[in-house]
């Protein structure tokens, strides 16, 4: 091959070499796209998987609260759902002695504290809390301390436990059948639920 031959050839071999490098260009400029375009492919079906989830956690959610909204109403009705209900607390102790036509009831009521077997109900997010209530009243017999406390319940008052109960024999020397025989101290539980707030996620 001569001189004249390879400047003859000079114009194409660069055209060939540009072509080249130009097609390498367009080659990685393509593998880039198309990486970005599987990484965002990725993001979206990620997206989608999650609003997918999320629309059915909802779907889910609102099933539950058609399905326990009654119950969860007649809870807070009770006063056993939200925050302490002293007053109503005061009114069943008052009905509770004039349906079992006892002579009055003297109480004292704690601070509120946490429930200190919540641990064991394995409530999740819902605080159980107590607030102890000392009681002092007087009966005709024994029989009479059932009777008040189911009265008490059927008030709709609040849950209540009752912790102890100590009965001591009253010596009045009287002889009428109307005088109280026994002194009763009780402890009583109220127990209160406070759900947790949920943050939603937008």
């Amino acid at each position: 091959m001569t001189v004249t031959d390879l400047k003859t050839l000079r114009a194409p071999l660069l055209v060939l070499a540009m072509t080249v490098v130009a097609a390498a260009a367009a080659v990685f400029y393509t593998d880039n796209l198309l990486e970005q375009s599987r990484r965002d492919l990725a993001r979206h079906e990620a997206q989608l998987r999650e609003a997918r989830t999320r629309l059915y956690r909802s779907g889910e959610e609102k099933e539950a609260i058609s399905r326990y909204l009654g119950a969860y109403r007649q809870l807070q009705h009770a006063g056993f759902i939200g925050e302490e209900q002293r007053i109503n607390w005061l009114d069943g102790l008052r009905l509770a002695n004039e349906r079992t036509e006892l002579f009055g009831v003297d109480y004292q009521i704690n601070a509120q504290r946490p429930y200190p077997y919540a641990a064991a109900l394995d409530a999740g997010p819902i605080a159980l809390n107590q607030s102890v209530m000392k009681l002092r009243f007087r009966l005709l017999h024994e029989e009479d301390l059932m009777r008040f406390f189911t009265a008490l319940a059927a008030t709709g008052a609040g849950v209540f436990l009752v912790d102890e109960c100590t009965l001591k024999r009253i010596d009045t020397g009287a002889v009428s059948r109307v005088q109280p025989n026994l002194l009763a101290e009780c402890d009583l539980s109220w127990i209160t639920a406070k759900p947790a707030v949920v943050e939603r996620k937008p």
